[in-house]
């Protein structure tokens, strides 16, 4: 009896210490604070330097990351999505007059299209107003090249994989599936091609016509950049490199589709020669730690918690009626 005595007083004690700890909280945010929290749960967070390289003045050589799928889907670490995060970076690093010079620290096989062209264009904004130089690492693929033909200077590691300029849109089709199983899809539409994408029956010949139609516009706009950006004959590239094959960086740079074979602290070097900071120091950014950003943690914790997996991982699964500029072996 005496120690479930013991045992109360202490859930007591902790439920106490708990109400305390909130009240302490609520105190530091504010008035003001607590009516904006939930906004500020999707506003860009005041990023933090952290020293990767030192230097012997106070000029700055920004490393910003683009890493995995390029995609607006899924929240980040920062509390947005992946795309958000990297201009929030950029603008950064653009409105800092300390940093001379910015470093995309490219590994990734490329993603969406719209996401792969919003951060293509940030990285141009950038560019007009100091160097961006864009260091790959194992995999710089397709919309993670497209990326990188908005930067001053390209340089890939000799066994970087890139190159893959091509778009894809993927479908599945489970008509069969339906058969066996004893069911039927019942679609009423307002014209032929609302359902074109539908996997419960073949694509009509109009339809293969019109998808094909928008994957070959979007290509020739990937195709244009490129061209643009190595100076390379448009239909040189269209019946050559630019067929969606991989290339080693050996081979990119042979072609002419990157600038230099090395490693990160070669695009450091470079960066600092066309900043014109020779001693500026390498640094990169993190948000800052404050009470939206642990809300967002401890959410995300609580969520990914409850989520269970069965079977391997895939890489990626490309999503139905969405453009990717994507190797495709690395989907499914």
């Amino acid at each position: 009896m005496k120690k479930s005595g013991c045992v109360i007083l202490a859930i007591f004690l902790v439920l106490c210490a708990s109400v305390f700890f909130n009240l302490l909280l609520l105190a530091w945010v504010g008035a003001d604070g607590a009516e904006t929290m939930a906004a500020n749960r999707f506003t860009a967070p005041r990023l933090e330097e952290r020293l990767v390289e030192e230097g012997d003045s106070s000029m700055k050589i920004a490393v910003i990351p683009v890493q995995g799928v390029i995609q607006t889907s899924e929240s980040t670490e920062w509390g947005l999505s992946m795309v958000d995060d990297i201009k929030t970076a950029l603008r950064t690093a653009a409105d800092d007059d300390e940093v001379k010079a910015v470093v995309l620290a490219v590994d990734s096989p490329g993603g969406e299209v719209t996401a792969s062209d919003i951060i293509y264009n940030e990285v141009l904004r950038v560019r007009e107003r100091k160097p961006v130089v864009v260091s790959m690492s194992s995999l710089a693929a397709s919309g993670a090249y497209y990326i990188a033909c908005g930067s001053s200077w390209i340089v890939a590691n000799e066994t970087t994989f890139t190159g893959s300029i091509g778009v894809i849109i993927q479908s599945l089709n489970y008509e069969q599936l339906f058969d066996k199983v004893g069911l039927d899809s019942v679609v009423f539409k307002s014209g032929k091609f609302k359902d074109m994408l539908s996997g419960s029956r073949p694509m009509t010949p109009d339809e293969q016509v019109y998808v094909e139609g928008m994957v070959q516009q979007v290509y020739t706009r990937f195709l244009d950049i490129v061209a643009g950006a190595r100076k390379l004959p448009a239909d040189e590239l269209r019946t050559g490199l630019a067929d969606g094959r991989i290339l080693t960086g050996k081979d990119a740079m042979a072609a002419g589709l990157v600038d230099q074979i090395g490693y990160i602290e070669d695009a450091f070097a470079k960066a600092r020669e066309l900043g014109e900071a020779p001693g500026a120091q390498v640094i990169r950014y993190e948000p800052s730690l404050n009470f939206s950003r642990l809300f967002h943690l401890f959410g995300a914790q609580s969520q990914s918690a409850m989520k269970v997996q069965v079977g391997p991982v895939p890489a990626f699964q490309l999503q139905p009626g969405r453009a990717y500029l994507l190797p495709e072996f690395y989907a499914w």
